[in-house]
C-alpha cells in the first residue's frame, strides 16, 4: 500500500514539472515573436500595438490607440493578435439581380390592424 502511495506521488510530481516545462516553452516561444509593430493582448485584456521594447527592464510600450501609450511589464502580454479574414461577397451594384418573386416577399401585404391582432392572438396561445 506504501509502495501504490509513492507511484501516484511521483506520478503526480512528473506531470506538474512536465506542465510547468511546455507552459515556459510556450510562453518563449511567444516572447520570441514580439517586435515592434505586433497587435498584440495583455492578461488583462487590453488590445495594443507594440511600439518599443526594454529587454534590460522588461517592459513593453503599447499603442492602445492613436497618442496613447501603456508600459507594461513584458509578461503582461500574453496573446498576439492575428488580423480577422473577412469574407468576400460578391454584392452587386444595382438591384438588377433581384426577381419579382424576392421583391414580392420582401414586402409585407398585412396591415398595422391585422399585425395587432395576430400578436395578440399569438400571445394568447402561449398562456
Amino acid at each position: 500500500m506504501t509502495i501504490l502511495l509513492f507511484a501516484m506521488l511521483g506520478v503526480f510530481i512528473f506531470m506538474m514539472f512536465r506542465r510547468n516545462k511546455k507552459t515556459q516553452q510556450t510562453q518563449a516561444k511567444l516572447q520570441s515573436q514580439f517586435a515592434p509593430g505586433v497587435d498584440v493582448m495583455t492578461s488583462f485584456g487590453l488590445f495594443g500595438r507594440i511600439v518599443s521594447m526594454d529587454d534590460a527592464e522588461n517592459k513593453v510600450v503599447l499603442e492602445l490607440s492613436p497618442g496613447n501609450l501603456a508600459t507594461v511589464h513584458r509578461q503582461a502580454v500574453t496573446k498576439i493578435v492575428e488580423p480577422a479574414e473577412e469574407p468576400s461577397v460578391d454584392v452587386p451594384d444595382d438591384a438588377s439581380s433581384l426577381t419579382a418573386a424576392d421583391a414580392d416577399a420582401s414586402v409585407s401585404t398585412e396591415t398595422p390592424e391585422e399585425t395587432l391582432k395576430r400578436l395578440n392572438d399569438e400571445g394568447k396561445k402561449d398562456n
